[in-house]
């Protein structure tokens, strides 16, 4: 089995790409990142890609009229690098329906909440506000829907009763950064595939909500 080739799309830090690119470096995932794509020059995850000796790219979508010719130059981008799969990792930007058709399956995102539950912003106050219990994290195949795509693997985190949204992102991320690497490692191996409207590990149906970490 090759290895698998894998883009990044990042905004920011990019704690997630560095997690990933650990897990790449350790062999606990069997592929490498060929390429770190950003929207923004100043993301400080350029830097932590291009110490680990890897190509970046900076697209900015201030240089594009419209989000349909911004995407369609980033299809190509991210085309010319022949990826097997595409990470989204913080990448701050609503995907054009082409561009999510063109790598329909082989495209993850990270969402900070237990999906379907608190799709889009601001996740950890929702969670706080509406007095829930339990909080998590969604690793999920990108659909046309926003934060909407078959989930793949989710990890709880309890909600304490003084968390504020700063200290719950915190735990929260610590989860981000163990189930992101692990759901690449599972595309990498090719067990985890993406079907109609679910996905599929080791030939079984994952549920809704997906698997969960730790089992």
């Amino acid at each position: 089995m090759s290895a698998s080739r894998i883009v990044v799309l990042i905004s920011g830090s990019g704690s997630n790409l560095q997690a990933i690119m650990d897990a790449c470096q350790s062999k606990q995932i069997g592929g490498e990142v060929v390429s770190v794509i950003s929207n923004k020059a100043d993301a400080y995850g350029l830097t932590r890609a291009e110490n680990a000796g890897i190509e970046t790219c900076v697209l900015s979508h201030k240089d594009f009229s419209s989000r349909e010719d911004y995407d369609a130059q980033l299809a190509q981008l991210i085309d010319s690098f022949d990826p097997d799969l595409v990470v989204l990792a913080g990448f701050m930007r609503i995907l054009t329906p082409s561009l999510v058709q063109k790598f329909k399956g082989k495209m993850l995102n990270i969402h900070p909440s237990l999906l379907p539950k608190y799709q889009g912003l601001n996740t950890h106050q929702r969670a706080i506000d509406a007095k829930d219990d339990v909080h998590g994290v969604s690793v999920h195949f990108v659909t046309e829907e926003l934060d909407g795509g078959p989930v793949v693997l989710q990890a709880k985190v309890p909600i304490l009763a003084d968390d504020t949204a700063d200290s719950l992102a915190q735990r929260v991320h610590e989860q981000e950064h163990i189930i992101y690497p692990l759901a690449v490692q599972w595309f990498s191996e090719q067990r985890l595939t993406m079907e109609a409207d679910y996905a599929v590990f080791d030939n079984q149906p994952l549920p809704p909500q997906g698997a969960h970490y730790p089992e």
